[in-house]
């Protein structure tokens, strides 16, 4: 689903029909309209007996005000976050938490992009970013409500009310999912395994929407191998972005691209912080992965992978759509007539400074033994 109002509505929905437990864990939530609405169903679940685990980023929801957190933990919600900024007994700066999930007793789950933030929610004369969750129910929720009691209880003692359940991969007999994690300082990488099996097997054509699209030397060479021998491949981009330096670095790598055959259109309504790819209308991956060395080697992330046809053509019958309606295709030709030297210069500058800063993130990072 789109994210905004019917995200919105279907969380809050979900909140209020949870019986026994919620896990929440979200990279930014703010305390905002969007975020008042979520705490106030988060309370009511709690204060009616439903354990609620909050996990929040210690960096990017670090603004909360203290009114709210005491307003939280006085309802019974248990609220931790994750690796507190200067608290941490292992002070990786770039390592954060990214999920965007939620699941409700081990039944019913949303996993995504979406942020709890009035950015990802329709308002009036203020309509949504881009972006994406996917609904699940049955096996894979029972999957993710355990990565989330992991994540929620590392370092710490389990609680005898939250233990462990059944886990599977098959939703029904038509749709297989998998739940993939990034997490390089754990050693997994399955996330940036299933990009490279899509670029290994795809025949037709690959799309690609990403918010923040900064490949990295082993993404390069595969998309440009599997453009090489014939696959289609389009990559959807945000024309306004909220982070001004890494979309200067994105357009630094056009020129690439577009030799390679790969089409590049650019969103143009507004924000797109979507993370999404689907191809040969039967898989696709959806979650909290941006196509970057940040979403690599340093935050820990979880997408979906959903083995549908029937889901598959519908992501990328809105892909169309999308493209066709609200985004503007960059040619050699138009990139060359419309950017300047000093654009030309820009650019580099700007890849160059987001290079410094990834090296700066992952710098002082190192494995865990397994």
């Amino acid at each position: 689903m789109h994210g905004g109002v019917a995200f919105f509505d279907k969380l809050e929905n979900l909140i209020e029909r949870a019986k026994e437990t919620i896990h929440l864990q979200i990279y930014i939530y703010a305390a905002d309209e969007t975020g008042q609405r979520i705490t106030d169903a988060l309370i009511r679940a709690a204060l009616r007996g439903v354990k609620v685990f909050l996990l929040l980023d210690g960096y990017a929801s670090r603004s909360l005000p203290d009114e709210w957190m005491m307003a939280i933990k006085k309802s019974g919600i248990y609220f931790r976050w994750f690796e507190p900024i200067l608290r941490s007994s292992r002070f990786y700066i770039g390592r954060r938490m990214h999920h965007k999930i939620f699941v409700a007793d081990g039944l019913y789950g949303l996993v995504g992009g979406i942020n709890i933030s009035n950015h990802y929610n329709d308002l009036p004369e203020k309509p949504a970013w881009m972006d994406w969750a996917v609904f699940v129910k049955g096996e894979v929720s029972t999957e993710l409500h355990n990565r989330c009691a992991q994540m929620w209880f590392r370092g710490f003692q389990k609680s005898a009310h939250l233990t462990s359940m059944r886990t599977g991969q098959i939703m029904d007999t038509d749709c297989f999912i998998r739940v993939r994690i990034n997490d390089w300082v754990q050693n997994r990488n399955q996330i940036s395994r299933s990009y490279l099996e899509m670029f290994h097997r795809a025949k037709s054509n690959i799309t690609i929407m990403s918010s923040y699209f900064l490949p990295g030397q082993v993404f390069r060479k595969n998309l440009r191998l599997a453009a090489k021998r014939g696959v289609r491949i389009k990559i959807i981009l945000t024309k306004i972005s909220d982070v001004a330096i890494a979309k200067a670095a994105e357009r630094f790598f056009y020129p690439w691209l577009l030799r390679n055959n790969i089409e590049i259109y650019e969103y143009r309504k507004k924000v797109l912080h979507g993370k999404m790819a689907t191809y040969d209308r039967q898989w696709v991956t959806v979650g909290s992965y941006n196509f970057n060395n940040i979403s690599t080697y340093a935050s820990v992330e979880l997408n979906l992978d959903v083995l549908s046809q029937p889901f598959a053509n519908q992501v990328d019958k809105e892909f169309e759509e999308i493209i066709e309606r609200d985004c503007d295709p960059i040619t050699a030709e138009s990139f060359m007539k419309e950017t300047s030297f000093l654009d030309t210069f820009i650019h580099r500058l700007a890849y160059e400074s987001v290079r410094l800063i990834f090296f700066l993130f992952t710098f002082y990072f190192k494995k865990e033994k397994t």
